[in-house]
């Protein structure tokens, strides 16, 4: 009998908060995500091995909202993922500051990967139901790791 091969990935988020106390989610593209759907989550993605942890975090702001992040955020939670048997996510989740208007390079295709970004207030994030919101940043706010 093998072994199962089990592949372990990296990823890092942030909640973004800016000067107005609101704070920064995006809207997950269902058509690249089915297995999430449309929910608000924080942004961030998979690092690239052999690459700074917080380099790969500016690198998927950039990315994704379109800003550019220079302060020195905090490491506040790691989660594991394991959606699959054949893949383990350590989910690596910072807070920092960012001030700017998001900014999504998308086309509605199915190869973007937000379909838009929004600042929030801590109300508005705390009204969002599961169905609405990424269980694994939900779990952090109402388990009051991260505070809103």
């Amino acid at each position: 009998m093998g072994k199962q091969i089990i592949i372990l990935q990296v990823g890092v988020k942030i909640l973004l908060k800016n000067k107005e106390g609101k704070f920064l989610l995006v809207r997950r593209n269902p058509k690249k995500y089915p297995e999430v759907g449309p929910k608000w989550d924080l942004p961030g993605g998979r690092i690239n091995p052999g690459s700074p942890l917080l380099d790969n975090l500016r690198r998927e702001i950039k990315e994704e909202v379109g800003l550019d992040y220079i302060g020195t955020p905090k490491l506040v939670a790691t989660q594991d993922i394991l959606k699959s048997s054949d893949k383990h996510v350590v989910r690596l989740t910072y807070v920092g500051e960012l001030d700017g208007e998001p900014v999504i390079n998308n086309n509605y295709n199915d190869d973007s990967e937000q379909l838009e970004a929004k600042w929030f207030t801590s109300d508005e994030i705390k009204k969002l139901s599961l169905t609405e919101l990424d269980s694994y940043f939900k779990a952090l706010v109402d388990d009051k790791i991260i505070s809103l």
